[in-house]
């Protein structure tokens, strides 16, 4: 990075808070020979290093005190916009995150013009020949039409069933943001859905688009960014950080699959993509558009307040058929096989339904393709010993081992392996078994089978990297696969011509997680994924199927999402919300206790729940306030981590803020070696 040096002081200095690269809450002073503008970026000395710095406010009166002056200033960074610094200093306040620490999201990795190791295949906008614009039908329209009178802030809601086409209404808006001459950005869940997305982008808008996410190697990050911020392209699409790019002069923000949790960043700034863009539209004084087939929870409480403004597409394009979904009830499947001796099922594995394999013989039959769901990965959930019930855990984190290739087990979150044994490591019997099902056993009993048939997998054990994500996508469109199994990466948001049959294999695993969003998850999981089936069949054309096998079959998350039911679902969700003033109505934070030794978390944990009850009875401003802990994490130990939990619950936000900076304070109360973690609007508890 590219700097020049100051000249030495030869007229009165000017001074600036300057946030530093470090820990620290509150911006440090310094003095400089030359004026600065709000937004530089610079280096300045920081005890016996160098750090940059964000020049944030200039500071009028001299400091009674001795100030370091900057070193230099950054060469090629020009200053961030004003209004993109005070989004910046928002996010930095609500999330409870330094702001000095943000600064490797503002900036690209790389010089403009230094290099890097390049990555095996460089990322490539495919060059299509552009294609006029989608004649929209009359529902596309309409949103069309009501969106595109947004001039300023706004948050418009498209509520549109899944196939309904609602990146043809964010392909029509963005034509319009272009033609002003302003930029726009495109956010989507995560990476898997980029390559269709950048590539129905490019067909309507040629090499306008640049493209922004965690698989790009840091000479494509760089070249992308630089590529938004001096304005030769116009449409930046990208995962969650994309945000973080400092445009001047953004007209429009779309945030496609607004519901999905992973806009949530579990580590370091643990901000929500979509409501730090929500807010960053409301600083830019544009319209921000969220679409879902299964809105968040959060969004729809705005829409029935009338805060946002609603926006639904009832019907899929070309009024091709919602799919048919069918409901196995697994128990009496079972029940059934005890009774009816007559049908030998030794071929079906336990996992599949009768009516599941029919279903796929028939769909083969018709060479069409079947994806089938399981929300886990690996050959199994875990081993037990059936001699004695012991289960192998990882020794660095409170978790079950996973079963992979029936070699070696593995822990998901620190990555610690062992190979497996039969032999089990207590009573010494070899009894050790597998339990549960996992995608590598799912794909060996298929290719038992249906030998003829052409398998993938889609998981994060298989697909690793954006090459492998983009060639399953190409094998999926061009019909070279015949079944797919996979995770939930497949279910958000991909579009493939050919694919008639979804199987969700156990629909209950979500169901029991103990977290009160799981019922929300399980709906719009089950949702999402049966809206992959049949959304090619035209009008008049047998409707794609979903087969849902359960446990329990009665479950909200089922029998709403079987009938369609979005809004019944979320009507009666709301309400077991707002009796328990969880989210939407009331907030919280999470403050995690994490450290090496166990008593010393507990310790620390047990005081800040002290110190918190304390304040809530001296202080009348916190008499909505809730302390509920400390409680050992759901997941208790991880990467040798042992870890606790204080979870603050109140009604009004700002109250709340307030609260935990006091409680935290400067943090000298904690004993050694343990920190706290905050977590503003939590989505995940474990």
């Amino acid at each position: 990075m590219s700097t020049s040096n100051i000249p030495l002081l030869e007229e009165a200095p000017h001074y600036y808070e300057i946030y530093v690269q470090a820990p620290l809450n509150e911006p440090l002073t310094y003095m400089s020979s030359v004026a600065l503008e709000k937004g530089t970026l610079v280096q300045v000395p920081l005890g016996r290093r160098k750090s940059l710095g964000i020049v944030s406010n200039v500071v009028k009166n001299k400091p009674n005190y001795v100030c370091k002056s900057i070193l230099n200033i950054i060469e090629n960074h020009s200053s961030l916009p004003p209004t993109y610094l005070d989004w910046l200093l928002w996010v930095s306040s609500y999330y409870s995150y330094p702001l000095g620490m943000l600064i490797n999201s503002v900036i690209p990795p790389l010089k403009k013009n230094e290099r890097s190791r390049a990555s095996k295949k460089a990322l490539v906008v495919p060059q299509i020949e552009i294609q006029t614009p989608y004649d929209l039908n009359q529902e596309q329209q309409g949103c069309f039409n009501e969106i595109r009178k947004s001039k300023d802030f706004k948050v418009h809601l498209i509520y549109g069933v899944t196939g309904s086409g609602k990146t043809e209404v964010y392909l029509a808006l963005l034509e319009e943001v272009l033609k002003a001459g302003k930029s726009a950005v495109v956010l989507v869940p995560e990476i898997s859905l980029t390559p269709q997305l950048i590539k129905r982008f490019s067909a309507r808008f040629g090499d306008n688009i640049a493209a922004l996410h965690s698989q790009l190697t840091e000479r494509e990050r760089t070249n992308q960014w630089w590529q938004m911020v001096d304005g030769k392209k116009g449409i930046l699409i990208g995962a969650r950080s994309a945000i973080f790019c400092p445009l001047k002069n953004l007209g429009m923000i779309v945030v496609d699959e607004e519901h999905e949790p992973s806009y949530k960043q579990e580590e370091k700034l643990r901000y929500h993509g979509r409501d730090a863009a929500i807010m960053m539209a409301k600083k830019f004084n544009c319209p921000i558009v969220l679409g879902s087939a299964t809105p968040s929870l959060e969004s729809w409480k705005n829409v029935l307040e009338q805060k946002y403004q609603l926006h639904v597409m009832k019907k899929r394009v070309e009024n091709r058929s919602l799919p048919t979904i069918e409901i196995i009830d697994l128990r009496q499947e079972r029940k059934l096989e005890k009774k009816n001796q007559l049908i030998s099922r030794a071929a079906i594995p336990e996992w599949m339904s009768d009516r599941l394999f029919q279903a796929i013989v028939e769909t083969l039959d018709q060479k069409k393709q079947v994806a089938l769901f399981l929300n886990r990965r690996g050959l199994s959930q875990t081993v037990v010993c059936k001699a004695c019930g012991h289960t192998k855990k990882c020794p660095n984190c409170d978790i079950h081992l996973t079963l992979h290739s029936q070699t070696h087990l593995i822990c998901h979150y620190c990555d610690y392996h062992e190979n497996f044994s039969h032999q089990c490591p207590e009573c010494r019997e070899k009894e050790l078994e597998a339990l549960g099902i996992g995608t590598e056993l799912i794909e060996n009993d298929l290719r038992r089978l249906f030998p003829e048939a052409r398998l993938a997998r889609a998981d994060r054990d298989e697909i690793q990297n954006r090459e492998q994500m983009e060639d399953l996508i190409f094998r999926m469109e061009n019909s070279e696969i015949d079944i797919l199994i996979g995770t939930q990466m497949i279910a958000k948001g991909l579009d493939f011509p050919n694919l008639n049959l979804v199987g969700l294999l156990l629909a209950d695993v979500g169901f029991n997680v103990p977290d009160f969003r799981a019922t929300e998850r399980s709906f719009q999981i089950i949702t999402q994924m049966s809206g992959r089936s049949g959304r090619h069949i035209k009008e008049g054309e047998s409707p794609g199927i979903v087969i849902i096998q359960t446990l329990n079959p009665k479950h909200d998350s089922i029998t709403y999402s079987q009938n369609n039911d979005y809004e019944g679902f979320s009507a009666k969700e709301l309400e077991q919300r707002k009796d328990l003033n969880y989210p939407p109505y009331g907030r919280l934070i999470n403050l995690k206790i994490i450290g090496a030794k166990q008593d010393h978390v507990h310790q620390a944990s047990r005081i800040l729940a002290q110190r918190g009850r304390s304040l809530l009875e001296k202080f009348n401003i916190y008499n909505d306030i809730e302390i509920l802990g400390p409680v050992v994490a759901p997941i208790s130990k991880l990467r040798g981590q042992y870890r606790y939990q204080v979870l603050l619950k109140g009604m009004q936000a700002k109250a709340l803020h307030q609260f935990h900076l006091q409680l935290l304070g400067d943090l000298k109360w904690t004993p050694s070696g343990v920190r706290i973690q905050v977590d503003v609007d939590p989505y995940q508890m474990m």
